[in-house]
């Protein structure tokens, strides 16, 4: 495995762990690369099919589980849920699409598995997800989705905070595309990803 760091292929296996489901297996590693020395760990899963995504302008992309944790991630900050928890639920949305068995699929399609999931896992995240992703633009519409949230009990309750720190979106986000500090929610993962985890998913 090449090193991220360094470009070495020299490593040595540190810690081998078998997911819970036992779909995948973590590796932690260490290159051996002169000077280096540098740890990260990759993973090792079954390839699926996954289905190509259709972008709202047309283009066709492959699935990629990390823009899915990517927009997760920028929904959940500084709120109480775990890196972990978020990995689950892309995995989650990444496995429930391969099993639909179909060659494309819309952008729109996985945002809203994702927001159905977030939904219950948090709701400020939810609702910061849903500001970009739904387009609300005008307040109207933002406040209804607030109503809704009050009206059922679905998980973490701290909805005065959204209501400060959310705005209606000005511009159309779609699943998969990279704009700064906003959700980002085309899904996949391959076998071998690598990922830095000194530091913190087409």
């Amino acid at each position: 495995m090449r090193c991220p760091f360094c470009g070495a292929y020299e490593d040595k296996v540190i810690e081998t762990r078998v997911s819970k489901d036992g779909t995948e297996i973590r590796r932690r590693r260490e290159c051996e690369g002169e000077g280096c020395g540098r740890r990260y760990t990759t993973y090792e899963r079954i390839e699926e099919s996954m289905p190509l995504v259709i972008k709202n302008d047309g283009r066709r992309e492959p699935f990629d589980r990390a823009k899915i944790e990517h927009g997760i991630l920028v929904a959940v900050a500084k709120r109480p849920v775990s890196r972990d928890q978020v990995s689950a639920l892309a995995l989650e949305v990444e496995r429930e699409l391969g099993e639909l068995g179909v060659a494309e699929l819309p952008s729109r399609d996985i945002g809203e598995r994702v927001l159905l999931r977030l939904r219950t896992l948090d709701q400020v995240a939810y609702v910061r997800f849903a500001s970009i992703y739904r387009d609300f633009r005008d307040l109207e519409g933002f406040a209804k989705e607030l109503d809704a949230l009050r009206g059922e009990d679905t998980g973490r309750h701290d909805l005065g905070v959204v209501v400060e720190a959310v705005e209606p979106s000005t511009e159309r986000t779609e699943p998969g595309a990279k704009p700064s500090a906003e959700p980002d929610t085309d899904a996949g993962g391959g076998a071998g990803a690598a990922e830095d985890t000194d530091a913190p998913g087409s």
